[in-house]
């Protein structure tokens, strides 16, 4: 192309003004060919188009390079290892609480510290992690984790197990959050569909398989093995993640006093002893202390005032642990609440089914375990694909409506458990519950989209996860509630005389602990049909609950709005090849 001035003749004089009308117009095209330069290059980075912007792209994304499937791998160990700890343990305590001649009580820390330090780091693992980068605060929970499962491998009295079990929440608080924190920071909006169906594969067969796991180690070998066998699954995770995982390094202050001056220690010390205070009692209320006993009530309105204190506290620091700013969307907001009804349903019946088959259907710890086994294999495969679908359906809010559906349906029809219930029933019945279980997983996606800021990803991602873990808790108090309240009730209306072997049933919080005693009951075959229709009774109301928990879960699913999961932007502490 000829040069604007080429047609000037070398002889005529030109004037000054001529002279400064040329040169702004060459500036201006100029200008004009770089805009065209940069919208070029902006539309070769999107991989597909926006929607009415007219654009089309079908260069295909970018394969991940064989660091980043092995990161990933490692990241999928360590979130199963903890899954199938959150899980496997209930089912064996009897055991444990045998042969260390341990108490009711003890019994009750054991179980309840691993949910409980998991639940109250998960925030704090969050900003630790945004202020010295991913991988260091991971490794410390690996190695929490690591340790707690060798203390509770060797233990040999029910105060070591809680101890175990106390290093083993506070670890794997850290590996839940972050390796769904670190996947967010690998992978774009539109493609994190994808790898979080992968992910929930893991993350659904450590959750589902938690229970078989534990009856298998302590019916057939020891329960000691629940300790040992986290330490191959983490030999594996744990090079993966240090040789594979390159994470861009956050920036650091000089000196390890002004790093540390950067994290929100007040609000993470109101956040651990407020719902520290707040979960206790509501753990042991109805069990070990009335609902209306002083143990009860003045924990939990203390930790009421103090989680009221953190919130109010978090307006003034700098970096809040929780910042107000990732509750301005109502779809985030909704999430969190849908995150919360999840954990209740899911928990609950993840400890309760497998109860019910003892109880109600007799079977032996292991059988019970093993019936949820065809739950367990769709659950997976649902898991996966229902992150692949996400794409088809054009976003998630129909899959979000859809699982809740799903999951309300398979809820209700549980309380079609019956004594004596065929073995095809027994298998197929909880088949649904688990896909809805599954499908919401999904839950995740809304509330990473509805984040303006990508830096406060993790910030969400803990709040969500705490709220789920926070609803599981809450779930297992209603669901002792009810099942303590109805035994109580039932059992005395009941012409069964409780006396003899049955004289333990006359205090209704001995009623989950005489469970194992039911096969082996020296009396009449109508005295037992009766007490087992008693228990019966008690999970269909359980059921019956967590169903219209489920009712709810869709009613705020119908108000979540669909954000465009076409972002490209990738964490600030991004996957470096």
């Amino acid at each position: 192309m000829d040069h604007p001035r080429a047609n000037i003749n070398p002889s005529t004089e030109l004037s000054p003004a001529i002279i400064l009308n040329t040169e702004e117009e060459d500036l201006e095209r100029n200008s004009d060919i770089a805009e065209d330069m940069e919208i070029s290059t902006a539309t070769k980075e999107l991989p597909t188009s926006q929607e009415g912007d007219g654009v089309e792209n079908t260069a295909p994304p970018p394969k991940k390079s064989l660091s980043f499937k092995l990161a990933f791998a490692g990241l999928a160990a360590s979130l199963f290892v903890f899954q199938v700890d959150a899980t496997c343990l209930g089912i064996a305590l009897p055991t444990i609480a045998g042969e260390l001649k341990g108490s009711s009580l003890e019994s009750f820390w054991a179980n309840l510290a691993y949910t409980l330090c998991g639940l109250v780091t998960q925030p704090v693992w969050a900003s630790i992690s945004n202020a010295f980068g991913r991988k260091p605060p991971l490794y410390v929970s690996m190695g929490l984790f690591f340790i707690g499962s060798i203390v509770f491998a060797i233990a040999q009295n029910m105060n070591t197990i809680i101890v175990a079990r106390v290093l083993q929440g506070l670890g794997g608080g850290g590996l839940d959050l972050l390796a769904m924190v670190i996947l967010a920071d690998m992978t774009t909006l539109e493609e994190r569909s994808k790898y979080l169906g992968l992910m929930a594969i893991p993350s659904a067969i450590g959750n589902i398989m938690g229970p078989v796991i534990g009856a298998l180690f302590s019916t057939y070998v020891t329960w000691r093995w629940i300790g040992w066998i986290n330490l191959p699954l983490l030999g594996i995770a744990i090079p993966l993640v240090f040789f594979f995982l390159k994470l861009r390094p956050v920036p650091l202050d000089v000196t390890l006093a002004s790093n540390l001056k950067r994290l929100d220690w007040i609000g993470m010390a109101l956040v651990i002893i407020g719902i520290t205070i707040f979960v206790i009692p509501l753990s042991w209320a109805g069990s070990l202390f009335p609902w209306a006993s002083w143990q009860t009530l003045l924990p939990l309105l203390l930790g009421v005032a103090v989680l009221v204190i953190f919130v109010f506290y978090e307006a003034k620091p700098a970096a809040p642990i929780i910042p107000y700013r990732i509750f301005h969307s109502k779809t985030g907001n909704l999430t969190l609440v849908g995150g919360f009804i999840h954990g209740i349903i899911m928990v609950s019946l993840l400890q309760y089914l497998p109860l019910l088959y003892q109880a109600v259907e007799l079977e032996s710890a292991i059988s019970s375990a093993l019936s949820l086994l065809p739950t367990v294999i769709i659950s997976v495969v649902v898991a996966a694909v229902s992150m692949l679908m996400v794409p088809l359906f054009g976003g998630y809010v129909w899959i979000l409506r859809l699982s809740w559906v799903v999951l309300t349906l398979g809820t209700g029809l549980l309380a079609l458990f019956d004594v004596g219930t065929s073995s095809s029933m027994r298998y197929g019945l909880p088949i649904l519950w688990g896909q809805g279980v599954a499908l919401l997983r999904l839950n995740i996606l809304p509330m990473q989209a509805s984040v303006k800021n990508v830096g406060d990803t993790s910030l969400a991602m803990g709040q969500f996860l705490a709220i789920r873990l926070f609803g599981g808790l809450v779930g297992l108090t209603i669901s002792s509630a009810i099942f303590n309240n109805v035994f109580s009730a039932s059992i005395s209306n009941t012409t069964i005389q409780l006396t003899g072997a049955l004289a333990p049933l006359k205090d209704a919080s001995n009623a989950v602990n005489f469970i194992d005693e039911l096969r082996s009951l020296d009396v009449s075959f109508t005295m037992l049909d009766q007490v087992l229709r008693v228990y019966l009774k008690c999970f269909q109301t359980i059921f019956y609950t967590m169903t219209g928990l489920g009712g709810l879960g869709l009613l705020t699913s119908v108000f979540l709005d669909e954000i465009n999961l076409k972002g490209q932007d990738l964490g600030n502490q991004r996957f470096e090849e």
